[in-house]
């Protein structure tokens, strides 16, 4: 006979000792889903399948007469009110299991030899349980004067205590703006996601009129629309982070962290490649420029300083990357990830030379052409 699912019981009925065993099960899960999500962003294919950033659909025009010396050309820009050596963050990624320490102390001290900005991951672990403050904290103590972003989950700002907490977060690494995180496809995705967003906007209203540093909006893979960028900006967003589709989609990787026998699963295969091509989120949102005083940055398959040119190119003001530089630290170590970043930064360089622009905002307006 069939049997209707049933609703979970609402845990505020049960005894405390009960609670206090529920809160401690999601920790635990909660320390070993960061943990998949490291090593199946390292180990497998979690790259969009057939949809892609749209990065190959446009070319630069060349410029046989750039009147440079390209030795003067110089990439420096800013990022929240700090100085960075060319226009790239290494992008929220992880923190909250024992392993993460490591990954956060190594980014962080490449990002402070390099002077790049960085992010770390979701910190909503931390305001349940202070074993793993260490993992996130690593990355100030290890570099001391780079611009540094906080992070949590949109989903999270609906909840009272979670607002009222938010500081704490921004307190623990010293950080200068907070990333806030919009996931939906992945919550729906996550089998042990929270695919609840309503009151989302009023909650990030809310915690910019008492927050003391920059807001950053970003999605992690499914791109921002012209609307959405919108909403966010008249509540007092400072940062669009379009994170487009192309690189990472994280519904595969909660599709591939999907227990066996899943009966959803086959259905939820029809979202791996959903979301907005990167190119396309960045050209949507360029015209708001005209009207809003924000920082635009491109992520979603970055992965060459090619592309971040062509960010550029295409309206942002910044790029960010995280899957393409976690896996170099991880296969080849720091010194090989610091020789990719200036590698990056040559190419941006070279872009520079090879279309005439003598500076980055120069770039922002070069011709692209469609191929």
């Amino acid at each position: 006979m069939y049997t209707p699912s049933s609703s979970t019981t609402a845990q505020e009925n049960l005894p405390e000792a009960a609670q206090n065993q529920i809160a401690q099960n999601h920790t635990a899960q909660t320390v070993s889903r960061k943990k998949d999500h490291v090593e199946l962003c390292v180990g497998e294919r979690v790259s969009f399948r057939e949809k892609t950033s749209g990065f190959e659909r446009f070319d630069f025009v060349h410029n046989a007469l750039p009147e440079l010396d390209f030795s003067e050309i110089s990439t420096e820009t800013t990022f929240l009110g700090k100085s960075i050596f060319f226009p790239l963050q290494i992008s929220s990624m992880t923190g909250g299991y024992a392993e993460a320490e490591r990954i956060n102390r190594e980014l962080a001290e490449v990002c402070e030899s390099l002077r790049l900005p960085m992010g770390v991951g979701s910190q909503r672990q931390a305001l349940e349980k202070a074993e793993f403050h260490h993992t996130f904290q690593a990355a100030r103590k290890h570099a001391p004067s780079i611009a540094l972003t906080a992070n949590i989950g949109a989903a999270e700002l609906v909840k009272p205590s979670v607002r009222a907490s938010i500081a704490r977060l921004i307190d623990m690494i010293h950080a200068d703006a907070l990333t806030v995180h919009l996931n939906p496809l992945q919550e729906l995705m996550q089998p042990e996601g929270n695919p609840d967003f309503r009151g989302v906007l009023a909650g990030i209203e809310q915690i910019r009129a008492s927050l003391g540093v920059p807001i950053i909006a970003k999605e992690v893979g499914a791109g921002l629309s012209e609307g959405v960028a919108r909403r966010l900006l008249d509540v007092g967003v400072s940062v669009i982070d379009v994170a487009g589709a192309g690189g990472t989609s994280w519904a595969g990787v909660e599709l591939l962290r999907a227990k066996e026998g899943d009966a959803l699963a086959p259905y939820q295969r029809a979202f791996w490649d959903w979301g907005l091509p990167t190119s396309e989120c960045l050209r949507r949102i360029r015209p708001l420029k005209a009207e809003k005083n924000f920082t635009l940055v491109a992520s979603g398959g970055i992965s060459s300083g090619v592309e971040v040119a062509k960010s550029l190119a295409l309206g942002a003001d910044m790029a960010a990357s995280a899957r393409p530089l976690l896996q170099i630290l991880m296969e080849h170590g720091q010194n090989a990830l610091e020789t990719a970043l200036l590698g990056w930064q040559y190419q941006v360089r070279a872009v520079m030379f090879l279309t005439g622009a003598a500076n980055l905002r120069a770039l922002q307006s070069v011709e692209l052409r469609e191929v």
